[in-house]
């Protein structure tokens, strides 16, 4: 399994960016994905989640109405659309997938088996 982020970059405040993760080995169709960042000295973060079907996501509260998280199920991969972005949003994010069959949205680490590499966001302001 094997999941590879792209499509950060540096942007200005207030701008967007559209981050990719693209599976291989693994149907994103068949679980749960997530997108967390990370930030020096910090902690991973949760950013946002999407079932195994599509219909359900989850969002932190800090990027609710800014982000939007889908799937492409013909392409297999996931999608992190980043809308009004802020300086504060400068992180390294990951893409994630778990491996439970139909798992449901997850906001944990640790029920992620599969990670990608991450691509570094950085917004100026």
């Amino acid at each position: 399994v094997q999941l590879v982020d792209s499509g950060g970059g540096l942007v200005q405040a207030g701008g967007s960016l559209r981050l990719s993760c693209a599976a291989s080995g693994y149907s994103v169709s068949s679980s749960a994905k997530g997108w967390f960042r990370q930030a020096p000295g910090k902690e991973r973060e949760f950013v946002a989640s999407i079932n195994w079907y599509g219909e359900a996501t989850d969002y932190a509260d800090s990027v609710k109405g800014r982000f939007t998280i889908s799937r492409d199920n013909v392409k297999n991969t996931v999608y992190l659309q980043m809308n009004s972005l802020r300086p504060e949003d400068t992180a390294v994010y990951l893409c994630a997938a778990r491996s439970s069959l139909r798992a449901r949205v997850s906001r944990l680490v640790y029920e992620y088996a599969y990670w990608g590499q991450g691509t570094q966001v950085t917004v100026s302001s």
